[in-house]
């Protein structure tokens, strides 16, 4: 028995020729079934779509597929789109998936929808009165992807049946364009139907696709063979060929036109001969445009007014509603309904209840176009009003109000913003764009003009921020705004400039506002957080020092550890951290902004200032932290919806985590994801940035220039230059490029413009940005003494910062540029650094470089050592251009490399775990080495392991120990 979640229409007939279109339908439902004439096969879903002008039969097309579906025992579930019902989100998507999950109370559907529930809850309309945080459209999307999903695989096979996409929301059609390709991979077969003025949201179905199957099947009029069929089905066999060409010329084959004239002949008993001819075209015109209307004038008054009543209300609709609408009563509504029944305007509903709805949607549009403008509104205001005292939501009656002349209404006022509210916390910010934008035109009384600019302003941010700006400012000229709400319309302001690549403006307008609000400490140290924020990611600050300088006296006399304060700890160790102060400073300040948590998803506080303090760590040497903070902070953004651009960058900067560590090919997939995300959500640019520059980075390391170009081609980077700072800085990420190219010479003007704009801001650490290593590497040939001059600058920066990490890989660079036995001496102090660093990729490149060094000096069994060491961590690493570079090494040294040991990289073995313990205990080489009966050069190689596997160096040691598996015994 087949699972029917909705009631098919009353009515069907025989298709006539739609050979072809029933052909591929048969096809794509036995694709569907695991066996076909008993061989099993792997059962395979997708998209099956029909398009053609209103008439055309698509709808019966679809009730066939119902049929043919019901009959194989498949679910069937079903939505349709409404001419009236295009201004509510999700409306398709709710008849979709509703009836599926009517049976379940509210434990279950906490049950059945798991983590999503807080997320697609509203968009499902599972919740009367939503609240809490606002979910962003695209995790919105992934959730309704997951309950599509797992709706298809409960109820396997299913055939989704969706009617009258050209009338779909755009929330809806959004979805599905976005879902569609998924069918394929499940047991789920889409069938969709619609005219050819599909909106641009759902172009995909209407193009050739590899992943959603053919072209769609665009449906022809009948040829004159088949009008006559069906005129002579209803009249008689004896109907003239004269007569039926007749009728097939005044319906143009639209099969809707030339069922209903054949009915219509039928109940006047004609016979079909030339005598009935005036007649017949009597009939056709009757069946559609002013013929229709004058066939319902003749109906009566009351049930005119009835009809109108019922296409201003749209699809299924309660006979009770219409009647009120219609200011008539009961038994006047029940003669009208019959009335309108008999003439076939009329039929049962798909909807719950007794509901009723139009025959056929031209039907609809054609009555509802003929009501005079100014009892059209007055009816969609009754409407409004009979709506919501039915229960039916301020959604469904804010509908109507759109429809409305502006009256100066606060109940319509309050209706449309709470209507929109419902809208955002659906993830469907456009239609609360249009909402709030309607009760502006009200207008709404002056008290409450700033609050809706500001949902307004919130509602278009993730659309247009252009229009968030202007909204704002025109909010915030208004007098006598509240502190706590103006604060947040400065936030969200200066949150548009930014993302509009206004960096200064935003900068601006928080400096200005801390200004104003001396009164409200509080908020004038919020005010002063912003300002550090967005002046910090300008390029073009002018006054970089100033600003730090202040920043430093602001952060050292704070009273209180209150959330504002920790913002502006978070500032100072970032801008230690950039500035290149001791590490132990920077990572004390981070530790204090983190005591009582720094939320990602706070609705008045961007997420900036949490990520850069977890980055701290990071460029301080413990990314195991990092890491941490990482994944707490993207947790908390997928639990809330927030699936956009935030997990973009949160899955970026995790794989540059990744690579820092040497985890290459982690980092690549991480990355990559991230860079997807980004590329489909609009508004993710500065995540692009971040996104491509890692990516660039992560493949050169792993020996992929030609990939790196491309990539770098296909988003012109290197071309543009964002006025927005970005990490890793792309001009020297982009001459990293140029360099493996074997382009010094391009490199080494574009890396001395990046040194000459840090020097500017008084930024030295080359751990965040190594400018002056580039340089150094792409003047060795060209200027060698310039270039040893800024390696051993680099060095002296990177011991002043005191990064294990980055003083082993200045050294390295400089011991590269400075060559000799001077050489070899840097070479040692590099690896001998890196070793107690968890960065395995730049120890690799060390070894490997020390080891090539050894072997010109004639050194074999040194260099050998080195080598190898170095080609097992490159490999370990996943860098195979440093893999292939040692191989080489080795080769022309005539040593042959050993069988590599594929040692565990994410446990510790006893050994280690021991030696780590012993030296978070602050016990010496010497004892440790005593302890485990090892040399102290076996200790510091064994801590160098700890040190890579675990994602810190000696200062994290102990708290990483605490969380860090134990080995299994």
């Amino acid at each position: 028995m087949a699972n029917e979640l909705r009631q098919p229409m009353p009515e069907t007939r025989p298709l006539l020729e739609r050979r072809k279109e029933l052909r591929a339908l048969d096809s794509a439902l036995n694709a569907l079934r695991d066996t076909v004439d008993g061989v099993p096969q792997a059962p395979r879903g997708g998209l099956l779509a029909f398009t053609g002008p209103g008439g055309m039969g698509k709808t019966a097309l679809l009730t066939e597929a119902r049929a043919r579906a019901r009959a194989q025992g498949f679910t069937v579930l079903s939505g349709r789109g409404g001419e009236k019902e295009q201004e509510l989100a999700f409306h398709v998507v709710r008849q979709v998936v509703q009836p599926a999950l009517a049976s379940m109370d509210g434990q279950e559907l906490r049950a059945f929808l798991g983590g999503w529930y807080d997320i697609v809850s509203a968009a499902l309309g599972l919740v009367a009165t939503p609240s809490g945080h606002v979910p962003d459209p695209t995790g919105v999307r992934d959730g309704l992807d997951w309950v599509m999903t797992r709706l298809a695989v409960m109820k396997t096979p299913v055939v989704l049946l969706l009617d009258d996409l050209h009338w779909a929301d755009v929330e809806s059609l959004t979805w599905l364009a976005s879902f569609a390709p998924r069918a394929v991979d499940l047991s789920l077969l889409i069938v969709v139907a619609f005219r050819p003025e599909l909106p641009l949201e759902a172009a995909a179905l209407s193009a050739p696709s590899a992943d959603l199957g053919n072209r769609p099947f665009t449906l022809a009029p009948l040829s004159a063979t088949a009008v006559a069929r069906i005129v002579r089905d209803e009249v008689g066999q004896e109907a003239e060929d004269a007569f039926c060409e007749e009728c097939w010329e005044a319906t143009g084959g639209s099969p809707f036109e030339a069922v209903e004239l054949s009915i219509r002949l039928g109940e006047r008993n004609l016979r079909g001969t030339s005598e009935d001819l005036p007649a017949m075209r009597d009939l056709a015109a009757a069946v559609k445009g002013p013929g229709l209307i004058e066939r319902l004038h003749g109906l009566g008054t009351t049930t005119v007014r009835f009809a109108y009543a019922a296409a201003v209300l749209g699809q299924a609709f309660s006979p009770e509603l219409a009647a009120r609408i219609a200011a008539i009563g009961g038994t006047a509504a029940a003669e009208a309904t019959e009335k309108l029944r008999t003439a076939r305007f009329l039929a049962d509903g798909e909807g719950p209840g007794e509901s009723l709805e139009f025959l056929h949607p031209l039907i609809a549009t054609t009555i509802y176009r003929s009501i005079r403008p100014s009892l059209r509104e007055g009816m969609h205001n009754s409407a409004a009003e009979a709506v919501r005292a039915a229960g039916f939501g301020q959604a469904a009656a804010a509908r109507h109000l759109l429809e409305v002349p502006c009256e100066g209404s606060s109940e319509a006022v309050a209706c449309l913003r709470q209507a929109a509210r419902e809208a955002l916390h659906s993830g469907a910010p456009e239609a609360a764009r249009r909402l709030l934008g309607r009760a502006l035109l009200e207008p709404p009384l002056p008290e409450e003009r700033a609050a809706l600019l500001h949902e307004l302003a919130c509602a278009t941010f993730l659309i247009k921020p252009t229009a968030t700006v202007a909204h704002l400012r025109e909010a915030l000229a208004d007098p006598g705004i509240d502190p706590e709400l103006r604060a947040s319309m400065v936030y969200r302001l200066t949150q548009a400039l930014a993302h509009t690549d206004r960096m200064a403006e935003a900068a601006t307008v928080a400096a200005d506002e801390a200004r104003r609000a001396d009164a409200h400490p509080r908020i004038r140290l919020r005010m002063q957080a912003d300002h550090f924020v967005w002046s910090a990611f300008r390029t073009d600050e002018a006054d970089s020092s100033g600003r730090s300088r202040a920043l430093a006296r602001l952060a050292d006399r704070l009273p209180g550890r209150g959330l504002e304060e920790r913002y502006i700890l978070g500032l100072r160790a970032w801008d230690a951290m950039m500035c290149g102060e001791p590490r132990q400073k920077a990572l004390m300040y981070a530790g204090e902004a983190l005591r009582g948590g720094l939320s990602w998803t706070h609705e008045n506080r961007g997420f900036e200032v949490p990520v850069s303090v977890a980055l701290v760590f990071m460029y301080c040497d413990q990314p195991r932290r990092a890491e941490e903070l990482f994944a707490k902070g993207m947790a908390e953004c997928e639990s809330k919806g927030w699936r956009g651009s935030h997990l973009a960058l949160g899955q970026t900067l995790s794989g540059y985590i990744r690579y820092r560590r040497g985890c290459l090919a982690e980092a690549e997939n991480l990355v990559r994801e991230g860079l997807g995300i980004a590329d489909r959500v609009e508004g993710a640019v500065p995540a692009q940035w971040f996104a491509i520059g890692i990516l660039i980075q992560t493949l050169l390391a792993r020996g992929r220039v030609v990939a790196a170009r491309r990539l770098a081609d296909k988003y012109r980077y290197g071309d543009v230059i964002p006025n927005a700072v970005i990490y890793p800085d792309p001009r020297t990420v982009y001459a990293e490029l140029l360099l493996a190219e074997g382009r010094p010479e391009d490199a080494a003007p574009l890396l001395s413009g990046v040194g000459e704009w840090l020097e500017s801001r008084d930024w030295r650490n080359p751990a965040w940005c190594p400018w002056q290593l580039g340089l150094a590497s792409a003047l060795s040939r060209s200027a060698p003494d310039r270039a040893v001059r800024h390696a051993r600058d680099a060095v002296k920066r990177a011991r002043d910062f005191g990064a294990a990490s980055a003083i082993g890989q200045a050294l390295h660079t400089e011991a590269e540029v400075t060559g000799g036995e001077a050489g070899l001496d840097l070479h040692a102090q590099a690896v001998d650094h890196l070793q107690r660093s968890p960065a395995a990729y730049e120890l690799a490149r060390a070894l490997v470089g020390h080891g090539a060094a050894l072997a010109r000096a004639g050194r074999l069994h040194d260099a050998a050592d080195r080598l190898y060491q170095g080609l097992e961590g490159a490999v370990h690493c996943g860098a195979e251009g440093l893999a292939a570079r040692a191989r080489r090494e080795l080769s022309a040294a005539g040593l042959r490399p050993l069988p590599l040991r594929y040692a565990q990289t994410d446990t510790l073995t006893g050994q280690e775990r021991k030696a780590a313990e012993m030296t978070a205990a602050c016990h010496t080489p010497a004892v440790v080495a005593k302890e485990l009966h090892l040399t102290e050069q076996g200790v510091r190689q064994l801590l160098s392991s700890v040190y890579r596997k675990i994602g810190t160096d000696a200062a994290g040691l102990a708290e990483a120990l605490e969380t860090f598996p134990r080995p299994r015994p």
